[in-house]
């Protein structure tokens, strides 16, 4: 647990991460494995900047969520122009898109019938021939789907579009060496694109005000990557197809921790903290919200606990795994000023005790059945969906499901997630957890102008109050 807490930590202190404004795109990206879109989709991607604005893009689709049984490949080429600052999206930066041409490559009959089936049956006119009816497989051959020469488009029927272009943001940061023999450290570059909306009717015409899964630099990407090389060596006609993985039943129990500062659509900046206790299936979490991309501004933290269902295999999201989750109890503390205003100017009887909040200091909001301002309701139900992984450095991983774009809350079976939001990684295992909860607690300090800023408590104090708290069983 002191582990767990060293990584909230290293996270807080932001670890190095530079982010250029506006963003270095030249040069390739790879996916750094299998990505689940909502729907589901499963790809893999490897896209290509030029130092003259344009760029070619290879998405490869999968049957399969282990990326190994290729579909189809697009190819979309065209051009990017990157603009100001994104006013929404603190830290990231807007660009226009323009595309020129996309084409698409079979790895199938099956999937040749399956996709002219989608055309044929949602397109215009202009669509409508898009594959002759009989016309057999040919594999290597590439259909134009989009043309910006002829005007024709018959993408839609494939869910796709390259809004993601319209939200860049790229990190940088040093990767220290695994091996104690190897000095030094090892450039990492990740690329952030804006986020699929997870409802398939609007994800033609949604702005993204978040972020996917990152791209990392081919030639910086943190090592070991098998699937890196791979994607990036791979071709329309060569989709990649990658490294087997073992299945690994669910394991939940223990401490899980976010392994980035993470950013929701409609813009929050969070990390996250859960314990699992597999013996009663109870559940508590942490989230720490901040202001900025880096989470060093905070602004609230809210402590949830509950209970959950056993966990049954997913029939849509292969490899997936659905719970429920009810959340029954929750918390609050206000970091910053104006989350505070925000609170006590709150309806009476709406979030805790109306008028009495204060930065740093925690209050219960179970009895008011939550807190409207921030959008929590008790006792609440979230229908859930999971997987745990093993990465390539062995660490274990668990992916919770993504939450809705439009803010909302996957409250009735049929929200059910068909995506995941970022990894978190195992800080302890089960036998490591105790009970008692500890909060990041902030201490204030006058700063030069008399305003009380928050800071962090050392660690070592954290540490010793982490002691103290320790039960025997």
């Amino acid at each position: 647990e002191p582990h767990c807490h060293q990584q909230l930590r290293h996270l807080q202190d932001s670890a190095g991460i530079a982010a250029r404004l506006p963003p270095r795109l030249e040069g390739r990206w790879v996916s750094t494995g299998c990505e689940v879109r909502p729907g589901p989709e499963f790809l893999t991607r490897s896209y290509l900047f030029y130092t003259n604005r344009l760029f070619k893009a290879l998405q490869f689709y999968y049957w399969d969520p282990s990326c190994r049984d290729p579909s189809y490949s697009l190819v979309i080429k065209g051009k990017l122009r990157l603009r100001q600052a994104s006013w929404i999206t603190r830290g990231a930066t807007e660009a226009d898109y323009h595309l020129h041409k996309v084409g698409i490559v079979f790895h199938s009959q099956k999937a040749m019938r399956e996709v002219a089936s989608w055309i044929n049956r949602t397109s215009g006119e202009g669509c409508r021939g898009f594959l002759p009816p009989g016309r057999s497989w040919a594999p290597g051959a590439l259909y134009e789907v989009l043309s910006a020469r002829t005007e024709r488009d018959c993408t839609a029927a494939l869910g796709f579009a390259m809004h993601e272009l319209s939200l860049v943001r790229v990190e940088r940061r040093f990767q220290p060496l695994l091996q104690p023999q190897h000095s030094g450290s090892r450039l990492v570059e990740e690329l952030y694109l804006g986020d699929i909306h997870t409802d398939w009717g609007e994800r033609l015409h949604y702005r993204p005000t978040g972020y996917q899964r990152p791209m990392q630099s081919a030639l910086h990407h943190v090592h070991p990557c098998p699937a890196c090389g791979i994607i990036s060596g791979a071709d329309e006609h060569h989709p990649p197809i990658l490294p087997a993985g073992a299945a690994l039943p669910m394991q939940l129990s223990g401490s899980w921790v976010s392994a980035h500062c993470e950013v929701r659509p409609a813009v929050l900046f969070l990390t996250r903290f859960f314990t699992f206790h597999g013996g009663n299936h109870t559940w508590e979490g942490h989230y720490y919200h901040y202001s900025d991309p880096l989470c060093r501004q905070p602004t609230f933290t809210i402590y949830a606990s509950g209970h959950y269902t056993q966990g049954v295999p997913s029939s849509k999201v292969r490899g997936g795994t659905e719970l429920a989750f009810k959340v029954t109890q929750a918390r609050v503390t206000p970091m910053d000023q104006v989350t505070v205003l925000m609170l006590n100017s709150s309806e009476p009887g709406s979030c805790g005790l109306a008028g009495s909040w204060s930065a740093g200091v925690e209050q219960d909001i179970t009895a008011t059945n939550g807190c409207l301002a921030l959008g929590i309701k008790l006792p609440h139900t979230e229908y859930e969906l999971f997987k745990t992984e093993q990465d390539s450095q062995e660490r274990s991983l668990l992916y919770i499901g993504e939450r809705p774009t439009d803010g909302s809350s996957p409250d009735s079976p049929d929200k059910r997630p068909t995506s995941y939001q970022a990894p978190l990684i195992r800080c302890a295992a089960a036998s490591e957890e105790f009970s008692n909860y500890i909060s990041l607690k902030y201490v204030g300090r006058k700063d030069a102008n008399g305003i009380e800023a928050l800071k962090p408590l050392p660690v070592a104090f954290l540490l010793f109050i982490a002691l103290l708290f320790l039960r025997w069983d």
